[in-house]
């Protein structure tokens, strides 16, 4: 018992230390910040109103933590703990979420690592080990703390795939249907993110991202790289006809119509697939529940049967 409330005093000593530092490190920041509001709205506006709008765009709540993770994050990046934490993989899941930036990565380091060190106060409290027991729960409990924050952004990025997969086909059936009323492939984009972002939500944004990145002067391939981090195949060929379209020319409802009608029947073999695996499966369910009720009313009344006559028989 001694060991585990040594554990414990151990990890509130060291979340307390972690917490002050990060706390300092925050109203650095937020001096610094504030400062700097006032030099440039100084510059720009009369001195009265300009400290009280630098308060009001004080940060406060939920978006302190996420500051606070963040400069956590930003902390051991560099280091071979944050090598080790920030896999390609991480990288990956962070693309397809829209997060793989300097601050996602950091605040993303920042959770785990946050987690990492104050799971284990908990368990060792709920649990209360003794012994070897209290560094198999720490360790159980650290690393829970780095796992769940990867686990969460596996589902979410998981979701976002799923939502991309079922807009594709709308997707390519509008581009489709502007470019047979007259509309450039440009034009098409724009009319995408503008008017149908209630029937494709994500799809439209990373669209209407796209057409932005390409105002600014990336190349098509450059401004449409996001879709290709969906790990989705449909969405990669629509990328390549669009870019060949946009650099050679030609027209692209014919090559679109083959794609859509294409993807509907990759869709619909694979929707048999998924029908016949939940046969398979539904078979196994109705002989685990279907079985003792057939049991009771097939072999039922030849057993009351049997009872009647063994005690007919014992009787005589």
């Amino acid at each position: 018992m001694e060991t585990g409330w040594i554990m414990v005093m151990a990890i509130v000593a060291l979340v307390a230390g972690l917490a002050l530092l990060a706390n300092e490190a925050v109203r650095h920041v937020r001096q610094r910040r504030l400062e700097s509001r006032l030099i440039d709205r100084a510059l720009l506006v009369p001195p009265a109103g300009g400290a009280q709008e630098a308060e009001e765009g004080e940060p406060h709540g939920w978006k302190v933590v996420m500051q606070w993770l963040a400069l956590l994050g930003k902390r051991f990046e560099s280091s071979r703990i944050g090598q080790a934490l920030i896999t390609p993989e991480d990288r990956l899941l962070l693309g397809q979420i829209n997060r793989n930036t300097g601050e996602g990565r950091a605040m993303f380091l920042g959770l785990r690592l946050a987690l990492a060190m104050a799971v284990p106060l908990p368990a060792i409290l709920w649990f209360a080990p003794d012994g070897a027991t209290a560094v198999v729960v720490f360790i159980g409990a650290a690393a829970f703390g780095l796992i769940a924050p990867k686990l969460v952004l596996s589902m979410w990025a998981k979701r976002l795939r799923k939502r991309a997969d079922d807009e594709l086909p709308l997707l390519i059936d509008l581009l489709r249907l502007l470019q047979g009323v007259g509309f450039s492939v440009d034009q098409s984009l724009q009319m995408v993110a503008d008017r149908f972002q209630e029937a494709m939500p994500l799809l439209s944004r990373e669209v209407g991202d796209a057409n932005a990145l390409y105002l600014r002067g990336r190349s098509r391939m450059q401004s449409l790289h996001r879709l290709c981090e969906f790990d989705n195949d449909g969405l990669k060929s629509l990328v390549q006809i669009l870019v060949q379209v946009h650099e050679h020319g030609g027209a692209v409802q014919e090559p679109l119509r083959q794609f859509g009608d294409r993807l509907r029947e990759q869709r619909k073999l694979r929707m048999r697939e998924q029908s016949g695996k939940l046969s398979v499966k539904m078979t196994v369910v109705m002989m685990i529940t279907l079985i003792p009720a057939l049991m009771v009313v097939l072999a039922g009344p030849a057993v009351i049967s049997l009872v009647a006559s063994m005690a007919t028989f014992k009787g005589h």
